[in-house]
């Protein structure tokens, strides 16, 4: 007979804090019973999409609980509040008993990446960016200027799938008739719908952003990058390893692919279509608790990556983004302990957006005091605790600067 699932419910008066961001130890998530609850943070980049002001049925705090790190919001008590208590270890029992919970969950927290992932791109592309298939002619066009003819080829061939009247198709066809003989290994990978273990060599492309999507992705070996063209440039979203789970927005919102998915190693994926995936709610609640748990750091990642563009110096925003991977994999920042990431520089410019010279040049000044190496195509830093104060010099300049326009401002 399954544990019986012992939910708490806890009452706070009308201005009580619930939650304060930036605390520690976040073990427990809320569901609002009744009252209202609103949600602010400190640094408020963009406006959430639906409001701050949550009532009955809504739930804040499971991005912190499921992703382990500190409170990123302040939860504050709009009225008397009756709230449910749920630990992160109940989470899975939660999802057994109440799959409509789990799915509502997983739906919202997919809406506001993707609602995240677009403020992200105009601030800091300046442009907002194309989703839709038309725009898989465009990605195919970066990849083969780049000679990467793996992606470039399945680029063209979904923009000709997708838009088979479009004005760029016999383009399309005469450049896939060129790369043809460099891509091979992309041309053969046609995988039929019922077959969900797949494997992928190294560059190839598993799904385009633009094109339609109706199945998720588990990683079971190997490495897979996300990334996105924006003003003909890549910009890089994330490397996923074993046990990652990826392409779930497209499933679940029955929207276009928000980014690219390609295999930065060889690699091999459980792919998990829509019927699947309604099954495994209630089947395997331990694979949607992996899920929440992933959505939850990605959208975690998004609000420091949101932060990150207030920096407006590059070199600064180059040392933000170290920081925030350091911070991502719970780095310990202790004595001189010396780090290699598992990214290079291109990477490195391209998770702050910034033009590939540009990077450079930047680069080359991060280096100048030695503690900041390329070894192997990868970054490596002989004191992290050099990545620290770097970021607070640069994080302190901003709030001078910032000081200094608003005091102009009220003379």
């Amino acid at each position: 007979m399954p544990e019986q699932l012992q939910l708490t419910f806890i009452k706070f008066v009308k201005d009580s804090y619930i939650v304060v961001e930036g605390k520690q130890n976040a073990d427990r998530f809320f569901i609002i019973r009744q009252g209202k609850v609103r949600i602010s943070k400190e640094m408020e980049v963009v406006e959430e999409e639906g409001g701050n002001i949550l009532g009955p049925g809504d739930f804040f705090g499971v991005i912190s609980t499921m992703s382990s790190h500190n409170h990123i919001e302040t939860a504050r008590a709009l009225t008397d509040v009756v709230l449910i208590s749920v630990q992160k270890d109940q989470y899975p029992q939660l999802i057994q008993r109440n799959t409509p919970v789990a799915m509502k969950i997983i739906l919202q927290f997919s809406k506001r990446l993707r609602f995240l992932d677009e403020a992200l791109t105009r601030l800091t592309l300046k442009n907002n960016a194309a989703t839709d298939a038309s725009h898989l002619f465009a990605v195919g066009e970066y990849y083969a200027r780049q000679s990467q003819y793996n992606q470039a080829y399945y680029a063209y061939r979904q923009y000709i799938k997708y838009n088979p009247s479009g004005p760029h198709v016999m383009t399309a066809r005469e450049k896939m008739q060129k790369i043809a003989p460099y891509a091979v290994k992309t041309s053969q990978l046609n995988f039929r719908p019922d077959v969900f273990n797949r494997v992928y060599p190294k560059d190839c492309m598993l799904f385009c952003e633009g094109e339609s999507g109706e199945e998720l992705y588990i990683i079971q070996k190997g490495a897979v990058k996300l990334a996105k063209i924006v003003n003909n440039n890549e910009v890089l979203l994330a490397v996923l390893t074993a046990g990652d789970i990826f392409g779930e927005m497209a499933l679940l919102e029955s929207k276009p692919r928000a980014a690219s998915a390609v295999a930065y190693e060889d690699c091999q994926v459980l792919a998990v279509n829509r019927a699947n995936f309604e099954r495994m709610i209630s089947t395997q609640p331990q694979i949607i608790a992996r899920l929440t748990t992933l959505l939850s750091e990605r959208i975690w990642l998004i609000y420091k990556q949101l932060a990150n563009t207030l920096l407006s110096d590059p070199e600064g925003r180059m040392w933000d983004a170290l920081q925030m991977q350091l911070e991502k994999n719970r780095f310990p920042f202790e004595q001189n302990q010396i780090h290699t990431f598992d990214f290079g520089p291109k990477e490195l410019v391209s998770m702050v957006g910034l033009p590939q010279g540009e990077g450079a040049l930047v680069l080359r000044k991060m280096m100048e005091g030695s503690k900041v190496q390329i070894v192997q195509d990868k970054i490596h830093v002989s004191d992290v605790r050099e990545i620290l104060k770097q970021v607070e010099y640069f994080r302190k300049m901003q709030r001078i600067e910032k000081s200094r326009r608003d005091g102009m401002l009220w003379n």
